[in-house]
């Protein structure tokens, strides 16, 4: 598979006979620098550096322009970057390609007029209905500076990282495990929304295929073994909610497999339900072709309640271990796989896995806890992140177990990171601090176990969730804020409120006094559905970048203005209220893939 790629377009004024000659050097050097810039500092999802490809020759009129676009259309260039140091001819040597994503950096520099090209070449590709995203350094540069400024190579990474997370989903599958879990509007997919906005193929398989695998042996007999004893030596049993109760029959009579074999069914679940989304080729030696083949995901979700855990054990250790950085094979790229089958969380686990390289969590946005109930249920003051109340993010038994906050930075702080730097020592405290507590037989009458954890460091998050709004089409909200921290005593008396067996994220967004951010109550008010997904650190600025690249408008947000990167013509649709803009701009331009 030829991975997405950012192509680069080095672009000169066309005057031979001096003028042009003397802007060749300058300006293919912007353009490797540009290239080793991105590669060197962004990965692909598998762990990969993002790959570059610059045009064989520099382009100074619509014969080359061409050239370059041929040498680009065999190599799945997803965006390009335009780069150049001078006037160009502006309709003459644009990227005309509507389907590439497209942004254009114009050096600033007084010998060349290289941001009247940048000006120029916006103008034009606003009048041909082509956003594009313009990058311009705020300090001059002598013209023999082949460096990046700092703010040039935050707008040029930010763009090709979104841009390499459009092409990583384009042509791939969104799996659906089953249907609608509970009547969850999520769970209903919309596979125009996933075709049309996302490039996504939407696909379906019905539970029974795991029972059917099971029952004809159709895996890896080899990894299910291997996948059970990791599983026996490093998920330890925790709390038993069903311990001494007496239960009715109707709760009884519906365990059809036995409790001691809840951990050997669950791990051939597992296994199988990796082989449904990816293949593998093992299968393929046991001879069931058509099943190694897998079903090219990029995402899924699995409907579980109830038709599942009604009488069998549940998915919470197969949607925690495939959301998180690291399972029986070691550290390992993580996966959007969404409880209840949400279809727009799991996108929402998509966005924030491709633009953060963190693996994403799952939660309910369960509750917000003010300042004064905490300290009528608990006797707790709260200080410091707190004072203002928090809200409360937890699921019905499976999140990332990376949320945990276990894993340790190079100063000792607790984080969450990519996968490709998870240590043995990280994957073990992630492991030490989560309990697999047995599933609640009144919610989950097959039996199961819950990835039951709090989080044990206070880490910089963003809460993110696409929604679905009839008259608009999606739109995504966006928090950045942080988990705080709460002593066991105060944790124990919120936390045993709802379900002791699941994780718990306690959560606080950074508020700016206006809006759904004047207080967290404000933000909890506005959520627009039960659930949401956090991901490592303040990457709400890219967040806004990837959804304008998709044509999905951004309902709200609490990134600083200054970080805001959205395509030059967005400008046009008014400047006061940049939220009403964006909302213009996406009507008028329509979904990527329309």
């Amino acid at each position: 598979m030829i991975k997405p790629r950012i192509g680069i377009r080095p672009t000169i004024d066309g005057r031979w006979g001096g003028v042009r000659e003397s802007l060749e050097e300058k300006t293919m050097a912007m353009a490797k620098s540009a290239a080793e810039l991105i590669s060197g500092s962004l990965r692909y999802p598998d762990g990969t550096p993002v790959e570059c490809v610059i045009s064989p020759t520099t382009i100074g009129g619509g014969a080359e322009a061409a050239i370059c676009e041929d040498f680009f259309a065999s190599q799945n260039v997803v965006a390009t970057l335009t780069v150049t140091p001078c006037w160009c001819y502006g309709s003459e040597t644009f990227d005309m390609n509507p389907r590439t994503i497209k942004a254009v950096w114009g050096f600033n520099g007084t010998e060349r007029p290289g941001a009247v090209y940048l000006a120029a070449v916006m103008s034009a590709y606003a009048q041909k209905g082509l956003p594009a995203f313009s990058i311009y350094g705020q300090d001059v540069q002598d013209l023999n500076d082949n460096s990046v400024p700092a703010d040039v190579q935050e707008k040029i990474l930010n763009f090709a990282k979104c841009a390499a997370a459009v092409g990583w989903m384009r042509n791939k599958s969104y799996v659906n495990m089953g249907a609608v879990s509970m009547g969850i509007a999520g769970s209903y997919c919309n596979e125009s929304f996933f075709q049309k906005y996302l490039g996504i193929r939407a696909e379906w398989v019905d539970l029974t295929e795991i029972l059917r695998r099971i029952k004809l042996e159709i895996y890896d007999p080899a990894e299910y073994e291997k996948a059970l004893a990791w599983i026996k030596a490093n998920c330890k049993e925790g709390y038993d909610k069903n311990a001494g109760k007496t239960l009715p029959e109707i709760i009884t009579k519906s365990k059809v497999v036995p409790p001691d074999e809840d951990w050997a069914f669950i791990a051939k679940m597992t296994v199988i339900i990796k082989d449904i989304l990816f293949g593998n080729p093992k299968l393929n030696q046991l001879g069931w072709h058509e099943e190694a083949l897998g079903k090219n995901a990029v995402a899924g979700g699995f409907q579980g309640q109830r038709h599942w855990t009604d009488w069998l054990p549940n998915a919470d250790f197969t949607e925690a271990i495939m959301a998180s950085t690291f399972d029986w094979t070691g550290p390992k790229e993580p996966v959007a796989f969404a409880t209840e089958n949400d279809t727009l969380n799991g996108v929402s686990m998509l966005f924030g896995k491709l633009v953060s390289d963190t693996a994403p969590c799952f939660h309910d946005v369960r509750t917000y806890w003010s300042p004064q109930a905490v300290e009528r249920v608990s006797g707790k003051k709260l200080e410091g992140a707190a004072a203002g109340g928090f809200i409360h993010l937890v699921n019905s038994g499976a999140s990332a177990l990376d949320g945990t906050g276990a894993a340790k930075d190079a100063a000792g702080s607790g984080c969450m990171k990519p996968w490709w730097d998870m240590t043995p020592a990280d994957i073990k405290a992630c492991l030490e601090a989560t309990e697999w507590s047995r599933a609640d037989y009144g919610y989950f009458r097959g039996g199961g176990f819950s990835s039951n954890y709090k989080n044990v460091a206070e880490m910089p998050v963003t809460l993110l969730r696409v929604n679905m709004v009839d008259g608009i089409g999606p739109t995504l909200q966006i928090a950045q804020g942080h988990t705080v921290l709460l002593d066991d005593k105060t944790h124990d008396a919120l936390d045993q409120r709802t379900d002791p067996t699941w994780p718990t994220t306690w959560f606080v967004p950074e508020l700016t006094g206006e809006g759904a951010f004047k207080d967290v109550y404000g933000l909890m008010a506005v959520w627009g559905a039960n659930h949401g997904v956090t991901v490592y650190g303040h990457v709400g600025d890219r967040l806004l970048t990837l959804a304008s690249m998709l044509r999905i408008p951004v309902a709200l947000h609490n990134v600083p203005a200054g970080q805001v990167f959205r395509p030059h013509a967005w400008a046009a649709f008014g400047t006061e209220c940049a939220e009403a803009a964006d909302y213009r701009a996406c009507e008028t331009y329509g979904a990527l893939y329309k």
